[in-house]
């Protein structure tokens, strides 16, 4: 005889003669049958079972979403809680890891889209679990981009993200940033957030909240008029300013919608910004790795010349990049060339820790071993160049962060996910199938 490995148990197993279906609630009811119990699950329900039933929130996701029969829709996951009187009730959770009928998406990492582009956004829409998108992407990659924004079909901010939310269904979190997180009072940003729920729904909507630095209400201004040059440095900072993004993340927390996070460029941020309960947070890669890359040259450049222009170039873009203000433009070398040596021991540039760029993924994922966040996930975010991608993918696998990748969503350009379906022995072995083929005709 052979051994019986498994025994297979669905929640429709506890029906019985001393078991139904609550009448009003069998056509959604039967959407979750066919879900597995353990045995264990199962011998401990029927001992208390008497009806099964579903969840207003259950009812309301299936009618919102226009959900087949007999289907849950992407986007949640099935949970059971047993009420009084031995009512068991199925409920569906917001939980992006999970495709339609329960079922876990194909990997524990979830990929996601920057875009707000319609015509780039259709092609993932199946693959992606998350799309984030700000007023750089909305208007300045997209309404004001004629070649991207084709007869300039699209005209305001509120037909893109109706049109993505059509496009990208229940299954996917959409995060849309505040056009102006400074100017306005409380109560015009929960106005612009309910907008933005009444056309995504409570499930799907992230709104993304920036972290300030030293920009308030009283300077901001000078990003949009002038040189557009911050007169104080990104260091001098108001306690008040500084938490505005944290403290308007709490306050959305506190009314019922989540947050995303964002503009985490440095490790030392992650702690300060789980204070702020977010459902994302994030890690800007591209920026950070490339500068670090051009201190380095410009340093070993300068240590083998000893010519002064290479730490010139350094200051030119810590200028332009706004590590100095305009009124530290002749800080001295010397003071230059030690920041720029500091910086690159804090980001372990020369040793395995973040010669990838990636230093600030592994500080950001150890901080989630130690936090008690444990829906947060962290959004590896700003890719560009042959290897930004494949080195995240490395990081990934390794053993240390085994128990985290459910946490990750990778998030970049479609066009640069892209990227990384493919490679040279593709087009080789194309080319000797479809010659092979053709000879066949």
């Amino acid at each position: 005889m052979k051994e019986i490995k498994k025994i297979s148990c669905t929640l429709g197993s506890l029906l019985n003669d001393h078991v139904s279906l609550i009448n009003n609630d069998i056509s959604y009811t039967n959407r979750v049958l066919n879900f597995n119990l353990s045995l264990e699950q199962y011998d401990q329900l029927s001992k208390y079972v008497k009806t099964i039933g579903v969840t207003h929130r259950f009812t309301d996701v299936i009618n919102r979403f226009k959900t087949p029969a007999n289907e849950t829709p992407p986007g949640f996951r099935v949970e059971c809680g047993l009420e009084a009187n031995g009512v068991l009730k199925a409920d569906l959770v917001r939980d992006i890891a999970y495709d339609k009928n329960g079922k876990r998406r194909p990997t524990n990492v979830l990929f996601s889209a920057d875009s707000a582009n319609p015509y780039e956004i259709l092609p993932v829409s199946k693959i992606v679990a998350n799309l984030t998108c700000n007023p750089g992407i909305i208007y300045d990659l997209f309404i004001n981009n004629p070649k991207a924004n084709i007869g300039n079909q699209y005209k305001t901010r509120d037909e893109v993200m109706e049109e993505i939310g059509r496009i990208m269904g229940p299954g996917t979190d959409i995060s849309v940033e505040l056009n102006d997180p400074f100017g306005k009072s409380e109560t015009e940003i929960i106005e612009e957030v309910e907008k933005f729920k009444e056309m995504l729904s409570e499930y799907r909507l992230v709104i993304k909240v920036p972290h300030t630095g030293p920009v308030t209400k009283d300077n901001v201004s000078q990003l949009l008029t002038g040189n557009k040059k911050l007169a104080r440095s990104y260091q001098e900072v108001t306690t008040e300013g500084a938490f505005w993004g944290h403290n308007m993340a709490l306050m959305l927390k506190e009314k019922g919608y989540r947050v995303n996070f964002t503009l985490m460029f440095e490790p030392y941020q992650t702690a300060l910004a789980m204070q702020a309960k977010p459902y994302f947070i994030n890690c800007f890669i591209r920026q950070r790795a490339m500068q670090s890359g051009i201190m380095d040259q410009c340093l070993k450049q300068y240590q083998a010349t000893h010519n002064p222009k290479y730490i010139e170039n350094i200051r030119e873009m810590f200028l332009d990049k706004d590590y100095l203000t305009m009124d530290q433009a002749q800080t001295d070398l010397l003071t230059i060339k030690k920041m720029a040596e500091e910086m690159l021991s804090y980001r372990h540039y020369h040793d395995v820790e973040g010669s990838d760029g990636l230093d600030s993924v592994r500080h950001t994922l150890r901080v989630f071993k130690n936090s008690n966040l444990d829906e947060s996930k962290l959004i590896i975010c700003s890719m560009e160049g042959e290897f930004n991608y494949p080195d995240i993918d490395k990081l990934l696998v390794e053993k240390e962060f085994e128990d985290l990748v459910h946490r990750v969503i990778v998030t970049a350009e479609p066009k640069y996910l892209a990227r990384f379906t493919s490679c040279n022995h593709v087009v080789s072995y194309q080319r000797r199938f479809m010659n092979a083929a053709n000879g066949e005709k």
